[in-house]
């Protein structure tokens, strides 16, 4: 059974959903880390070349896929309330996978002058390496905190000061309590400091594995704490919504745009519902051998992994039976990643829903079950050419900066 527990001076105490022996956990406010200033665009006009944009998975150049994210965000440079962000990167106590109480990381980015409007919570996309981790870098949706929000990004579990933990991948659940019992702690943080948002209205915000948790951020807030983080607007784009139709268009296509992502489900879906699947029956050769060292060390990037594995097409790098989801072992993934789309609520606020027709990485079919699940409610869809992934992502990022 869910509970909302209140929330009291500087404590946040809440009861986890997903398992019914959960322990209580007593939040306390947002323990900084480290604070640093940095500014989005130097004085030339260029993006800080600190700032952590996202590669594009399915191109070959190790370096960033696209040429011209100078170009694609130069339009928001007029629309800049304050070009310098304080970074404060903290832990919170938060919930591990079975419910359990754990210490988790992220970062906040606030406006170093002028009124902060709202609360924007954001759940980031896919990494693979820790110093990628917004507790440890300029995350790119960072920039949206130069318009004038406290944007609030978890680390999820896995990375920051978790990083020697299996990441859950796409375990919905878990990721997406993580993301707003950061979001808990950070709220008294901001009052204490004399930040408190204008409006109690909150924010949404993702792209990628980040557009699948923010609406199951959005389902778990409408579900628990409405009353706490009411919901002005929703920004998703580019997600895997639909786990279950992603494995199906990739195994028609025979190929994935993101190799690193198969072991990254297999053992993050495994962890998250704890299946007690093994990697054996799921892993070719090569990957099998390699897999842990890496996904788990989080020494490599996406883009890295992707090399390592070497190669894209599935019947390289799964095994028959992995590939078949009628095989004993991969019916009980394949219901799991029934269990993990996020298609399976009705909104309360408005959507932005945001995919490029030419996405492999995750397939347009994602979109498209979206819009189907979806219709008849106030969600706004922006489908084009926008390009692969990952030039989408920049698309999106802008998308969202001129709407907020």
């Amino acid at each position: 059974m869910k509970k909302v527990l209140s929330l009291a001076l500087s404590a946040i105490v809440l009861f986890a959903c997903t398992h019914p022996d959960v322990e209580i956990v007593d939040f306390d406010t947002f323990h900084v880390l480290s604070v640093k200033e940095a500014d989005v665009f130097m004085s030339d006009g260029s993006l800080n070349p600190d700032i952590r944009v996202m590669e594009d998975s399915d191109e070959p150049d190790t370096k960033l896929a696209y040429t011209n994210v100078n170009a694609i965000v130069r339009d928001i440079l007029g629309e800049v309330h304050c070009n310098k962000l304080i970074h404060i990167a903290g832990t919170y106590k938060g919930h591990d996978v079975d419910g359990s109480p754990l210490t988790l990381s992220g970062k906040l980015l606030i406006p170093k002058e002028g009124p902060i409007k709202n609360l924007l919570i954001v759940s980031h996309y896919t990494i693979a390496a820790n110093y990628e981790a917004p507790s440890e870098t300029f995350p790119m949706e960072g920039i949206w905190a130069a318009k004038g929000y406290a944007v609030v990004i978890a680390d999820y579990i896995g990375f920051g000061v978790t990083a020697h933990r299996i990441h859950p991948y796409m375990h919905v659940s878990s990721t997406a309590r993580s993301v707003v019992d950061m979001a808990l702690a950070v709220k008294p943080y901001l009052k204490f400091i004399g930040r408190q948002p204008e409006s109690e209205e909150v924010i949404l915000a993702g792209y990628s594995q980040g557009g699948s948790t923010t609406l199951a951020v959005m389902d778990l807030i409408q579900d628990e704490y409405e009353h706490i983080f009411p919901l002005k607007k929703v920004y998703a784009g580019g997600g895997p919504y639909d786990l279950a139709a992603t494995f199906d268009t990739s195994m028609e296509w025979d190929e994935t745009g993101i190799p690193c992502a198969i072991p990254m489900i297999v053992q993050g879906i495994n962890a998250g519902d704890n299946l007690g699947l093994q990697m054996k029956d799921f892993f070719a050769p090569k990957l099998l051998a390699g897999y842990d060292e890496w996904i788990n060390s989080k020494k490599y990037t996406v883009k890295e992994i992707n090399g390592l594995i070497g190669a894209k097409t599935l019947h390289e790098i799964m095994t028959e039976e992995g590939r078949n989801k009628h095989s004993a072992e991969t019916a009980r993934l394949f219901q799991a990643l029934l269990g993990n789309g996020v298609l399976n609520f009705n909104p309360h606020a408005p959507i932005y829903l945001f995919h490029s027709t030419q996405d492999r990485t995750v397939p347009f079919v994602n979109a498209l079950k979206a819009e189907d699940w979806f219709k008849g409610w106030n969600v706004k869809y922006d489908f084009g050419e926008y390009g692969k992934h990952g030039t989408g992502c920049i698309h999106f990022l802008v998308k969202v900066y001129q709407d907020l």
